[in-house]
């Protein structure tokens, strides 16, 4: 039998709650607080669509009627933007919202091979190219969304008449009322096959562009791949620029015309390198988007909650918590997958699983069946999901504060160009904080500066800016404690307020975890941990199997809980019990414990005293929850 890891861990002062949640400002609106259901729009189907979504408890509608995506629609889109208005108005009459799907970069002509016109025909220099003159055509076989006969182009982003229409088209998609644009997929055209290694595009727009820019020619000045060469790195930067700034386009152009409605990019790479090759890097575009729509496909789990490891589930939660630190307060939506007719495990415990872990991770959940955005595994298990979070919908949206976290720096600049040696540190780093039941709080570039925990974890972070170096130096200044593992570019002397680990226990940790996950989840990097400043006044003792995420939630210290103990890809789908889980506050405090199970109702517990210490047992723990604490003085 296999020994569970238990740990006892330091979070918070609890008389600094008040102050905490009182600096918290944070305004948010209905895309916080979606559960999504995905329509096909028609002109006449628009009553139907938000009766259905109503009937399933659905709060955020989204519909395919993509006008720039289609070539007929994107020069004549009169007949759609109707259809567009009549569901928004549709559905604000129920209470309900609505947001419309188009295409980024990639536009479809139906029937190209049969007809005089296409995109590609009409203006063949609009479409992005490889390296050799290649252009980015394609036919059915490509991807599954493209039907025989059809022609699929990716165009580029500098070509200045198509974009001039593109956000002729967003103004007036704004302009129906609709509440928002969903943006499928901008990137640089790389991702289907033997388009991955182009790094395109080298079209003569773009190239010109570059030019303009940087002085250099993209055709001749790079070491193409090479993330040591200079010219290469520039071209990395500017391509990622390139697609950040035309979500802001986007946006800016929408609201121009509708100043409310928000703009929603679906982006699939998360924080992996495949972010730098198609240029959609979510760290930079929640600074331009009101939200991101993830897709976030890793792992060996073929994308599938009910084929996913253990391993796979946590991974998931370091992407996933560190999209909500790169979102800053903006919402964050999943677009994933269950289950795909896997016959060893049930949809309806393939679906529970992906919501919990969504759930405690503060993102918003959208159920689809297989790879498609519409419809559900299991309508009735959707229903009962969605009407449970509609009751808890505070507890799970409304911000998190950090209270008194451990940080840990996810560095932009080391994950582009040096993704081999940053990443599985960075990602064991969290995954490490995420058994051990420690408050962490993923700090970026863009935070850096207001990060107010007593110890911030450097996870072989090999590139860092002037800025940062800087920002750095303050933290040490002003009694911060800065704990480096592995790689040292920070530049700063030896001082009682840097502590330094050549080898990475966070890297240690993945790939003790990937060889073995039940003896991995064993490590314990004591001479580390011991490093971390923390603060005894709350406590928790529970298995390595669990992923605990603590914040402050309205005033409140909460503990958000998902078990992935006993899961099997394939075969298990429902977790093994945890048991022996305990929280503990001081006795000097009137406190009680709300302790909220996954699609269950509040329980209300008492604690027992334990010499200065107040200590509350939570029960045994299905697929996870919520614990919080009340003070009863």
């Amino acid at each position: 039998m296999l020994r569970k890891t238990k740990v006892v861990l330091v979070i918070v002062t609890l008389a600094t709650y008040a102050l905490v949640v009182q600096s918290d400002g944070l305004r948010q609106d209905w895309t916080h607080y979606v559960r999504i259901g995905a329509y096909g729009l028609t002109p006449n189907n628009a009553a139907a669509i938000v009766r259905k979504a109503q009937a399933s408890d659905v709060f955020g509608i989204e519909i395919d009627n993509d006008i720039p995506g289609r070539y007929e629609s994107f020069l004549d889109p009169a007949d759609k933007l109707a259809a567009i208005h009549r569901v928004a108005q549709r559905a604000h009459v129920a209470g309900n919202r609505a947001f419309v799907y188009i295409a980024g970069t990639e536009c479809i002509t139906a029937n190209a091979e049969k007809s005089p016109h296409s995109l590609a025909k009409d203006h063949p220099d609009w479409l992005q190219r490889k390296i050799t003159g290649e252009p980015a055509i394609f036919s059915s076989g490509a991807a599954f969304w493209i039907a025989k006969g059809d022609e699929d182009v990716w165009v580029s982003p500098y070509a200045k008449e198509w974009r001039k229409i593109y956000m002729q088209r967003v103004r007036q998609i704004a302009s129906t009322g609709i509440d928002g644009i969903y943006v499928d997929i901008p990137y640089w055209m790389t991702h289907f096959d033997g388009w991955e290694d182009t790094w395109a595009s080298f079209d003569d727009y773009t190239v010109a562009t570059f030019k303009e820019e940087t002085g250099l020619d993209a055709r001749h000045d790079l070491k193409l791949g090479d993330l040591s060469d200079p010219n290469f790195r520039k071209w990395v930067t500017f391509r990622i620029a390139t697609m950040t700034d035309f979500i802001r386009e986007i946006r800016d152009s929408a609201r121009q015309v509708n100043p409310d409605v928000r703009v929603i990019p679906e982006i699939y790479p998360g924080i992996e390198e495949e972010a730098v090759r198609v240029g959609a890097d979510v760290y930079q575009m929640y600074e331009v988007a009101d939200a991101i729509a993830h897709e976030y496909e890793f792992g060996s789990g073929e994308h599938m909650a009910s084929s996913r490891t253990q391993l796979d589930w946590f991974l998931y939660q370091a992407g996933m918590l560190s999209f909500r630190a790169f979102a800053e307060g903006k919402a964050t939506w999943m677009l994933n997958y269950s289950w795909d007719g896997d016959r060893g495990v049930d949809a309806r415990d393939a679906m529970k699983n992906l919501a919990i872990s969504e759930l405690i991770a503060g993102v918003n959940f959208w159920d689809a069946p297989g790879h498609s955005m519409a419809g559900s595994n299991d309508l009735a298990t959707r229903i009962e999901i969605f009407k449970w979070i509609q009751l808890h919908e505070q507890t799970f949206y409304l911000p998190r504060v950090p209270i008194h976290p451990v940080g840990v720096y996810f560095s932009a600049e080391s994950r582009d160009f040096d993704p081999s040696g940053f990443l599985p540190s960075y990602r064991g780093m969290v995954i490490l904080l995420l058994q051990k039941h420690i408050e962490f709080q993923i700090v970026t570039p863009r935070t850096l500066g207001s990060f107010r925990g007593a110890s911030l974890v450097l996870p072989n972070v090999s590139i860092l800016a002037d800025r940062e170096k800087t920002a750095l130096r303050n933290l040490v200044a002003r009694k911060g404690h800065l704990v480096i593992t592995g790689v040292d570019s920070t530049g700063l002397e030896s001082s009682d307020g840097i502590k330094r680990f050549p080898d990475c226990p966070g890297k240690a940790h993945l790939s003790a975890l990937d060889r073995n996950f039940a003896e991995g989840a064993r490590d314990d990097p004591r001479d580390f941990l011991a490093s971390l400043i923390g603060n005894p006044e709350l406590s928790i003792d529970g298995s390595a199997f669990l992923a605990t995420n603590i914040a402050l939630v309205n005033g409140q210290p909460h503990i958000f809980i998902a078990n992935f103990g006993g899961l099997v890809p394939h075969k298990v789908g429902v977790p093994a019990l945890e048991g022996g889980v305990r929280i503990a506050v001081p006795a000097r405090r009137r406190s009680r414990l709300r302790f909220l199970p996954f699609l269950g109702e509040v329980q209300t517990l008492s604690g027992t005293r334990d010499g200065d210490r107040l200590v509350f047992g939570l029960p045994k723990i299905e697929r996870g929850g919520v614990a919080w604490i009340e003070d009863t003085n």
